[in-house]
């Protein structure tokens, strides 16, 4: 079997994966230099009128965090995006079955096999989660990128989405 890595589509999911990357981190950042240039607007204001701007600070504390929080998810997505390239670059796919159990937790049937594996998504995202809740039954390709993970994706999906193997309780 050629190693997933090779296939288009993945090649394609996995560049629509870094793209959403790059729009976090980007995202973050520009949230961080815009905090900068308000509170620089806003102590220029206040140093040359003596007035305040009303909740600057408040704005200016809120968008520092929220940068560094989408700087954070960004950085971690793109490092996901190469550890998955490069597990896809040995790994082959396998195609099976995706049954749902709930908002995120699901089994995974690979084809010829009796043993399913249950994975629960990484991803929190609403649209990721319905997205995966919608293949419940349908057709996926899935493969192991080490570290008890996955990364699924399926036709008509357009990325790849992250899951972690769950232990079953006995």
């Amino acid at each position: 079997m050629q190693p997933g890595g090779d296939d288009p589509q993945t090649r394609s999911a996995l560049a629509a994966h870094q793209v959403g990357a790059l729009r976090w981190l980007g995202g973050g950042v520009i949230a961080v230099v815009l905090a900068a240039l308000l509170g620089t607007a806003a102590a220029a204001m206040a140093g040359s009128s003596g007035r305040r701007v009303p909740a600057a600070g408040l704005v200016v504390v809120a968008l520092v965090f929220i940068g560094i929080v989408a700087v954070g998810a960004g950085i971690g997505a793109l490092l996901r995006t190469v550890r998955w390239r490069r597990a896809l670059a040995a790994a082959s796919w396998r195609t099976g079955t995706l049954r749902s159990a709930g908002p995120s937790v699901m089994a995974f049937e690979p084809d010829g096999s009796d043993e399913s594996v249950s994975l629960r998504l990484l991803s929190t995202a609403i649209w990721r989660t319905r997205a995966v809740q919608g293949l419940d039954g349908a057709e996926v390709r899935a493969a192991p990128v080490g570290g008890g993970q996955w990364v699924l994706t399926a036709d008509g999906l357009g990325t790849m989405v992250g899951a972690r193997s769950v232990r079953r309780r006995s």
